[in-house]
C-alpha cells in the first residue's frame, strides 16, 4: 500500500524493523529534550504528516521495550489518525513510573500500525439474540 507522507523532522521515515513487523516506529521530533516526571504526560512531535486512503487508519500504540524498562506508554493507547486529519502526527506519553524519564530528539517513542476498518450502520431493534454469554462481562469468563 501506497501512504503520501511528509517528514518535517530530521530523521529517517518509519520503517518496518522485520518482515513480519505490523508496526513501525515513531521518533520524538523535539528541538530540546522533554523530561516527563512521574505521572507527568506530554505530547510528542515527530514532524510527520501523513495522507490515509478512506477505509483506513494509523494506530498509534506503545513501545513494550519502553513500557517494560521504563513505565512509559501511550496515554490513549491506540490513538487513532484518521484519513482525514492532515495535522502532525503527536504522541502522547505518559510516564507510569516513579522517576523522572527523558525522551531525546531522536528517540524511539511509539508505533504506527496502519489498519483497515469498517464503519457501522445501526439497525435500531428491541432485542438481540442470545447467547451461551449473555450479558456476563468483565472477568465472567474466568482466568484459565
Amino acid at each position: 500500500m501506497k501512504i503520501k507522507i511528509i517528514n518535517k523532522s530530521a530523521h529517517a521515515l518509519p520503517s518496518y524493523e522485520t518482515a513480519a513487523s505490523a508496526g513501525m516506529d515513531l521518533r520524538a521530533n523535539l528541538e530540546k529534550a522533554v523530561t516527563l516526571g512521574p505521572l507527568e504526560r506530554a505530547t510528542i512531535t515527530t514532524g510527520l504528516f501523513v495522507e490515509l486512503p478512506v477505509g483506513y487508519e494509523a494506530q498509534v500504540r506503545p513501545r513494550s521495550g519502553l513500557a517494560i524498562k521504563n513505565g512509559i506508554s501511550v496515554l490513549n493507547a491506540p490513538g487513532t489518525i484518521d484519513a482525514d486529519y492532515r495535522g502532525e502526527i503527536g504522541v502522547i506519553l505518559v510516564n507510569l513510573s516513579q522517576e523522572a524519564f527523558t525522551i531525546e530528539n531522536g528517540a524511539r517513542i511509539a508505533q504506527l500500525v496502519i489498519a483497515r476498518h469498517e464503519r457501522a450502520d445501526w439497525i435500531r431493534v428491541e432485542e438481540l439474540s442470545e447467547t451461551s454469554r449473555g450479558e456476563s462481562g468483565f472477568g465472567s469468563t474466568g482466568v484459565k
